[in-house]
């Protein structure tokens, strides 16, 4: 095949995709799309009642099962929280990519409890490096906001105040913790339907 034909086989499907990429700035699946470098927002159905729901994210062991993490102790609002990463219980996969990072610190300050419709916390995003202080960064606010549907209950998880985090790790805290929230999204997905 010459390679002129190939360099034009080539523009021509580049360009379509350039087309459809374009249009993806229009879309919006459940706010999951929305374009913004301070937050990130995922949403999912839970086939679980709400009270299920609740405990799983309002009760730090539970939290901790599918989450990844070990606290020292209860989640209480307005006060801060110790842990360690230890891997999650429900997924084989994304505990074996933790597991690199078991034992790093994993500290948070509860802002709220609201029972069955909000629990929020404020962390250091992406803070795996054992040499850097975090302390003195901004920390982001994870909000888990839940609405009783018919079909179980809807979750929403934002994180926001990325704009505050310092240039040189901005960009990455975003990008990995936009994964990871898609990562724990199946984790408590899968740790409620066991019931």
């Amino acid at each position: 095949m010459p390679s002129s034909f190939i360099s034009l086989v080539l523009t021509l499907h580049a360009t379509k995709w350039l087309h459809v990429i374009s249009g993806l700035d229009n879309m919006q699946l459940e706010g999951c799309m929305t374009k913004t470098t301070d937050s990130i927002e995922k949403k999912v159905l839970l086939h679980a009642p709400l009270s299920r729901v609740w405990r799983a994210i309002s009760d730090s062991s539970e939290f901790g099962s599918w989450f990844g993490v070990t606290f020292e102790g209860p989640f209480v609002a307005g006060a801060p929280l110790r842990g360690a990463i230890t891997g999650t219980k429900v997924d084989p996969e994304v505990a074996k990519l933790q597991k690199p990072h078991e034992g790093t610190p994993f500290n948070i300050v509860v802002e709220q409890m609201e029972p069955e419709r909000l629990f929020s916390f404020r962390w250091h995003p992406y803070a795996i490096d054992p040499n850097v202080d975090y302390s003195n960064e901004p920390m982001t606010l994870i909000e888990f906001r839940l609405e009783d549907v018919a079909e179980g209950t809807r979750l929403r998880i934002t994180e926001s105040g990325f704009d505050a985090i310092p240039l040189p790790r901005r960009a990455e805290a975003f990008r990995m913790n936009a994964g990871g929230w898609d990562e724990q999204l199946h984790n408590i997905e899968a740790y409620v339907a066991r019931g």
